[in-house]
């Protein structure tokens, strides 16, 4: 289960069907679900509703969730994602008993499938896909029943057991559920229930040449695990009484019931795993885990904490309907949770080094700096001070309009825990570009507050040049431009709502010596700049930092500005 949280208990529909079927005495007091991807691609913060749901559901009514996979299609399923769906649902803080699959049922749901044969309710069909589609009807035409509808049940189990046996090629046969061809539910019109895929399956290698469709692998998966109420988003509504019919006709016991709610999408965001498989495929990212990609290793990447996706997504509630939540919203839970959680630092992205005449050039001092002042128990560590600094080159200009109140020349400005400096001076290259500040300071001032109580209008961050550990930034922004990616125009092309401005990489950055040990993934709020991660790439002294969100919604500043 989820690593705790600080948090109500949430309270909506589904949660309100459990607790009515519990106070009935259903299921005998049991309370089981499951969260069943498919092994096809890379988890997405929209599987995170249904993850935090399912797992959420089943401890709050002292019940289990179920890792199943289904691994019904073995020609796009990959033992790599796999692994890789099973690391992320660790990493969002959820654990189960054991991982289940879909294939572990091949013998039993062929059971079933030989059972509604039998009892004519399946037939083989020699149409192709395209064939059947056509013959589906529309929403006001009924459907044209297939020429094979009425075969024996004899001649189908015969033709079913040749399929099993590998007698036909890819698409050359389905076996369909006979249901209703002039159903209001186009998907109870004779839907395909197995096809024949002749390509080894990343467990059972090369025992099944047939494959149920996941329509078909549901419900009696479900069943077979014991699961209770079967949480599915919308788009599994008109799937309902299928998965209905094939427990009643199939003569499976343990009949769970299924419930849809919305799911969950953000605007700037396209989740689709046929899109960001693209993205990845054209080299337009540099792969899955692309902190700019919404995929849930992306996410862990750029530093987002699994605290705030479960936070994020329990806030988001449940509805009826599809949500498409607003990407500040899903930041600002971020942020909140970095602010509460995330150590402090001093890091200088665009160095320009400051002197400090009147400072000794032999006197090095260790200041006192707080570690995070949401959290006294974070404690504080020492930073190095000496003659030579490096501050923020935006911190400084030599002209400066009426409202910039950082640091010019005759100005006095406040640097982090340690003195007022005042600049004397610049130093210029033959260019005539600055390379360096000439500032003098206050002994008196130490800590960063004067005796005579003047006051000074800004402070400063810095690292002291000597003691300074090199660093790269990767400034990570919004992948696309438009609150809805997918809206271009007719004959368009998604990707060109694409940022080309959603990565800077500054490779001369300097942070403060504190950080020689960073690991990868640890999360660190550098004082002025944002909430960074060191990445993956961080090892062997080379330090390298991942931009995961700004302290302030810039986005919204420069839409102000815009308008």
């Amino acid at each position: 289960m989820a690593a705790p949280d600080e948090r109500s208990v949430p309270n909506d529909f589904i949660r309100a069907i459990v607790a009515a079927d519990l106070a009935a005495g259903k299921n005998g007091g049991r309370v089981v679900t499951r969260f069943p991807p498919n092994p096809n691609g890379y988890l997405h913060i929209g599987h995170a509703k249904s993850i935090v749901l399912n797992f959420g559901v089943a401890e709050q009514f002292g019940g289990v969730c179920h890792l199943r996979f289904d691994d019904t299609n073995p020609v796009a399923e990959e033992s790599e994602f796999v692994e890789a769906i099973e690391r992320d649902i660790h990493w969002l803080g959820y654990r189960w008993d054991r991982t289940r699959f879909a294939s572990d049922y091949f013998d039993r749901m062929y059971e079933v499938a030989v059972r509604l044969v039998r009892k004519g309710r399946a037939y083989v069909c020699d149409l192709s896909s395209d064939e059947i589609a056509a013959g589906r009807g529309s929403l006001t035409e009924p459907g044209t029943p297939s020429p094979y509808r009425e075969r024996s049940i004899e001649e189908n189990l015969d033709l079913f057991e040749r399929m099993r046996a590998g007698e036909f090629e890819n698409g050359q046969r389905t076996l369909r559920a006979k249901i209703d061809m002039a159903s209001t539910n186009l998907v109870m019109r004779d839907p395909v229930l197995y096809r024949v895929h002749k390509r080894p399956h990343h467990r059972t290698g090369t025992a099944w040449c047939i494959y149920p469709m996941y329509d078909f692998a549901q419900s009696p998966t479900d069943a077979y695990d014991g699961v209770t109420h079967s949480l599915c988003t919308l788009e599994f509504i008109d799937h309902r009484p299928l998965y209905d019919w094939l427990l009643v006709e199939g003569e499976v016991e343990n009949r769970p019931v299924q419930i849809e709610f919305g799911p969950l999408g953000l605007t700037y965001t396209m989740l689709g795993k046929r899109f960001l498989r693209r993205l990845v495929e054209e080299g337009r990212v540099s792969g899955w885990d692309d902190p700019r990609l919404p995929t849930l290793c992306g996410m862990r990447r750029r530093g987002v904490p699994p605290a705030a996706i479960r936070r994020f997504c329990e806030g988001a509630g449940l509805t009826r309907h599809e949500q498409v939540l607003q990407i500040e919203q899903f930041e600002a839970a971020v942020r909140d949770e970095l602010n509460r959680t995330a150590p402090r630092a001093m890091a200088v992205l665009r160095p320009l080094k400051l002197v400090i005449e009147n400072y000794p050039d032999n006197l090095e001092e260790q200041l006192e700096a707080v570690n995070n002042p949401e959290d006294p128990s974070a404690g504080t560590r020492r930073v190095p001070f000496s003659r030579e600094l490096w501050i923020e080159r935006d911190d400084f200009m030599e002209d400066p309009p009426k409202k910039f109140f950082r640091l010019a020349p005759g100005r006095e400005v406040r640097l982090r825990y340690a003195y007022f400096v005042t600049c004397t001076g610049v130093v210029k290259d033959a260019a005539g570009e600055i390379v360096e500040l000439r500032c003098r300071y206050d002994p008196e001032t130490r800590g960063g507050d004067a005796p005579d109580g003047r006051r000074v209008k800004a402070t400063l961050h810095w690292v002291s040049a000597k003691h300074a550990l090199a660093a790269e930034m990767r400034l990570y922004d919004r992948l696309w431009l438009v609150e809805d990616p997918a809206d271009v125009p007719e004959g368009g092309d998604f990707v060109a709502n694409l940022n080309p401005n959603s990565l800077e990489v500054i490779g001369d950055a300097r942070v403060e010596p504190s950080l020689s040990e960073a690991e990868a993934g640890s999360r660190i709020q550098f004082e002025r700049q944002g909430y960074f991660c060191a990445d993956p790439d961080t090892k062997n002294g080379r330090l390298v930092f991942n931009r995961t969100v700004t302290l302030r919604d810039t986005w919204a500043r420069v839409s102000r500005e815009g308008d």
